[in-house]
């Protein structure tokens, strides 16, 4: 499996394109897209490396990871796939915006599927698999590969840190535990893809992470 990271948006958010080497289908990750460059960036890669795009798939619904999904949907059709329990968020996530003075341009687009924890869909030759890890938003998910030993992750893990637990539907022991007892359980030699920030593993993460 290959993958790109872009860093989108005034809050930095990082944005995943992953695709399976044999057949070119390719998913994208929390597309955070803001302004008509960043588009433009990530349409370009799609169509350098001549992918076929066939998944929208979100960690959680914040507007920061969801900016890009009007653009997304008009451009490659694709609508979000997220966990059942996010879905009240992804209908509450225009008016936060709002709250924040930020506008959802387009419309956000109809959610394609719902999924549940253990849930997996296959990306050419290879599997992604759901794990349910609330603790950021009720439905907040992390995205495993197991054939190539890659976690995204959202914003339930950071290198050295964790993800807000203090915005609506968040819970400090929530998270604590979908780390602790689904993430850490993963072999210490996945990678992990957060949503803001660099990359890290799930041995080092064990051994320094002072918030877990």
């Amino acid at each position: 499996m290959k993958y790109i990271s872009f860093t989108f948006n005034p809050i930095q958010e990082n944005t995943y394109l992953l695709w399976d080497e044999t057949t070119l289908e390719a998913a994208i990750v929390d597309p955070g897209c803001w302004n008509r460059q960043e588009e433009q960036l990530l349409e370009g890669s799609i169509k350098a490396h001549g992918l076929k795009m066939k998944y929208a798939l979100q960690t959680h619904a914040h507007f920061d990871h969801t900016f890009g999904l009007p653009f997304v949907y008009r451009t490659f059709g694709l609508k979000p796939i997220f966990h059942v329990k996010e879905d009240q968020t992804y209908r509450d996530m225009p008016a936060m915006a709002a709250q924040f003075g930020l506008n959802i341009g387009g419309g956000m687009p109809p959610v394609e599927r719902l999924l549940n924890d253990g849930d997996t869909l296959k990306l050419g030759e290879s599997t992604i698999r759901l794990i349910h890890t609330p603790g950021h938003t009720p439905g907040s998910a992390s995205f495993y590969l197991p054939d190539s030993g890659l976690l995204l992750c959202g914003d339930t893990l950071f290198q050295g840190s964790i993800g807000r637990t203090d915005l609506p539907g968040g819970s400090f022991e929530a998270e604590l535990d979908s780390i602790k007892n689904k993430l850490f359980t993963l072999p210490d030699e996945t990678d992990i893809l957060s949503g803001h920030g660099p990359t890290s593993t799930i041995g080092w993460e064990k051994q320094h992470n002072c918030c877990v």
